[in-house]
């Protein structure tokens, strides 16, 4: 197994009276896609900004790329890369001019002019920050994220305001910063996004993990390759004869109980029982 590039051991953060994290453990390997799925207020934009410095928790052990994100934080901002859901871009700031600049602080960044064709970052390149979309925001911070190079990015809801072909556009990218190494972290409220992207999910709820695996694991996915499925509606009289043939041959014929991510997250973070 390779070396984990974040471990968090029971970390603890309060605002005030209110509990955000409570003893939180995971980590995420190095190289791989990690998802952090939960509601909102489960602790998942907390814990990202516990991991990259800008919170530090009142108890429990936090490291990224082995050091601690709050006071090795010069050492790693080089190497780690991090796009915030809203806010915190220069309003005034050209898109294009800003990513240029951001660019020149790193010692080899990627070309500006091919990520931002990748992006689609030229049609609005002269348009100040404070003019953009929420999209457009989306891919401008993505870009920003990435230009360096980094080991290990955070992505807190890379998709959220992107249409159908710019999730795919983002999806790809993801994709392609796994297969040259560099580690991901992603926050999503999108199963699919999570399914077709991550080697690893991390189900928060209310400050802990309550499930943590690859997709395959939580939903249950390929536990036994010695099955067939057979879907579409089916009356009595077909279920009958698939049980006469079954019989023949020693199987049983049952109901599958497989589950879709998008359940297995339903389940595990309900409402909570009073």
């Amino acid at each position: 197994m390779s070396t984990p590039c974040v471990h968090l051991e029971q970390v603890s953060l309060s605002f005030g009276p209110v509990p955000v994290l409570r003893n939180l453990s995971w980590q995420a390997e190095a190289g791989q896609v990690t998802a952090i799925l939960g509601p909102n207020g489960a602790g998942k934009t907390t814990t990202m900004l516990t991991c990259e410095g800008l919170l530090r928790p009142d108890s429990g052990r936090v490291r990224v790329l082995g050091l601690d994100p709050h006071t090795d934080a010069v050492a790693l901002r080089p190497r780690v890369g991090v796009m915030i859901q809203d806010g915190g871009l220069p309003v005034m700031a050209h898109a294009r001019a800003l990513l240029d600049h951001v660019a020149r602080l790193y010692a080899h960044p990627h070309d500006t002019g091919e990520l931002a064709d990748l992006l689609g970052i030229g049609e609005f390149a002269r348009t100040a920050v404070r003019r953009l979309s929420g999209g457009q925001r989306q891919r401008l911070a993505l870009a920003l994220a990435i230009v360096g190079r980094p080991e290990l990015v955070f992505l807190d809801e890379p998709t959220a305001g992107l249409d159908a072909h710019g999730r795919e556009v983002v999806w790809d990218l993801v994709r392609g910063l796994r297969a040259v190494g560099t580690s991901v972290i992603l926050s999503t409220h999108v199963m699919e996004e999570a399914e077709s992207l991550a080697d690893q999910v991390v189900i928060m709820d209310r400050g802990v993990v309550v499930a943590a695996g690859s997709p395959g694991e939580l939903t249950g996915a390929g536990e036994d390759v010695n099955r067939v499925h057979i879907t579409g509606p089916i009356d009595a009289e077909a279920l009958g004869a698939l049980r006469s043939v079954a019989t023949e041959h020693g199987l049983d014929v049952s109901v599958p109980s497989e589950r879709a991510l998008r359940e297995v997250f339903l389940d595990l973070t309900g409402p909570e029982e009073r």
